[in-house]
C-alpha cells in the first residue's frame, strides 16, 4: 500500500483541521493504520491509530479528547480531526499502515508501510 497525508497547513491556536490519509494498492487486508507526528529531533511520536477490522481506537495521551481518527474509504482510509490546537502539535504528521498484528498498535516499530508527511504549524 502507497500512502500520502494530506490537509496539512497553518492555524491558530484553539483552530481545527483535517488530515486526510490517502491510499492506493491493497487496503482490505490492513491489520492497522495510524497517524504519527514528528518534529525536528525529536522522535517520531504516537498520535491515534485504529485497528481495521473492529475499528477500535488508541489514542496518545497528548491529543486524548481533542484528536478523531475515523475510517474513510479505500483510497481515503482514515483522517485525523484535530480539534483545539496547540502550539505543541506543530510538526509533520505522517499515517502509516501495517498488515501484521504482532505488536501494538502505538508502536512506531510495527508498521511497515509510510506516508510522506505533511506540515501542521498551530500559531499562538
Amino acid at each position: 500500500v502507497q500512502l500520502q497525508a494530506s490537509g496539512g497547513g497553518l492555524v491558530q491556536a484553539g483552530g481545527s483541521l483535517k488530515l486526510s490519509c490517502g491510499a492506493s494498492g491493497n487496503t482490505f487486508n490492513l491489520y492497522g493504520l495510524a497517524w504519527f507526528r514528528q518534529t525536528p529531533g525529536k522522535e517520531r511520536e504516537f498520535v491515534a491509530s485504529i485497528h481495521w477490522s473492529t475499528s477500535t481506537v488508541f489514542y496518545g495521551d497528548s491529543v486524548k479528547g481533542r484528536f478523531l481518527i475515523s475510517r474513510g474509504d479505500a483510497s481515503n482510509p482514515i483522517y485525523l480531526t484535530m480539534n483545539s490546537l496547540k502550539p505543541e502539535d506543530t510538526a509533520v504528521y505522517f499515517c502509516a499502515a501495517r498488515y501484521g498484528g504482532r505488536g501494538s498498535l502505538d508502536s512506531v516499530q510495527t508498521y511497515t508501510y509510510w506516508g510522506r508527511g505533511t506540515q501542521v504549524t498551530v500559531s499562538s
